[in-house]
């Protein structure tokens, strides 16, 4: 069997160091049900190469996972993607994307430790997998933001309509975005930053 040996190993590209301006690192997890599009999230905005565990979905996932809405998906998450963007000079988040069926939700706690913040992707085609999503996040009090992820097919709702869809308190803030695009996620972890800013800013 072939491995590389430790003579061959390189340290990590300057490109993937972090910041000298670097003075905070947040936290924040990427989630939602399965082929939302979490992992592509995490890839268009991180400006480091993302790491991810992608494994080709095999016939034992039939009759398991709920793939309506993606069946033409190959890949799935199995443990976690993880990224980087620098918000400003002094702040860097580290993006942690979950695994979307539901049989590898037990890995979500351990994610969800030292998280300051969260990002539900919703699929409108697919709104009651955002049910359980949104309802974790609430049970360990983990401040989040809904963005709803452009797909060609997916029927269009006004945002106060889905906000009122998923039982949303009028606090939380709800976004359209397009996940395969960097300017389109940045702009969501913006939204996230200034909604955990004001919770931070309104008196107890």
């Amino acid at each position: 069997m072939d491995f590389q040996g430790s003579d061959t190993l390189t340290g990590p590209s300057s490109e993937d160091a972090l910041p000298d301006t670097a003075q905070a690192a947040v936290k924040v997890v990427i989630v939602g049900g399965f082929g939302v599009g979490k992992t592509t999230m995490v890839g268009s905005v991180s400006e480091i190469r993302p790491l991810t565990t992608e494994e080709t979905m095999t016939q034992a996932g039939i009759g398991v996972d709920d793939n309506y809405g993606s069946e033409t998906k190959t890949a799935t998450t199995v443990a976690m993607d993880f990224g980087r963007i620098s918000i400003t000079e002094q702040l860097v988040l580290y993006l942690f994307g979950t695994p979307g069926q539901e049989r590898f939700w037990f890995l979500w706690n351990g994610l969800f430790e030292g998280a300051l913040g969260a990002v539900v992707l919703v699929d409108t085609r697919r709104l009651e997998v955002s049910f359980d999503v949104i309802g974790r996040l609430e049970e360990r009090g983990v401040p989040f933001v809904v963005a709803v992820n452009h797909f060609p097919d997916a029927p269009s709702y006004p945002l106060e309509e889905l906000r009122g869809a998923l039982d949303l308190p009028a606090q939380v803030p709800v976004i359209n975005c397009d996940a395969r695009h960097r300017a389109s996620s940045r702009d969501v972890l913006m939204t996230l930053m200034r909604f955990l800013h004001s919770l931070s800013a309104t008196p107890a």
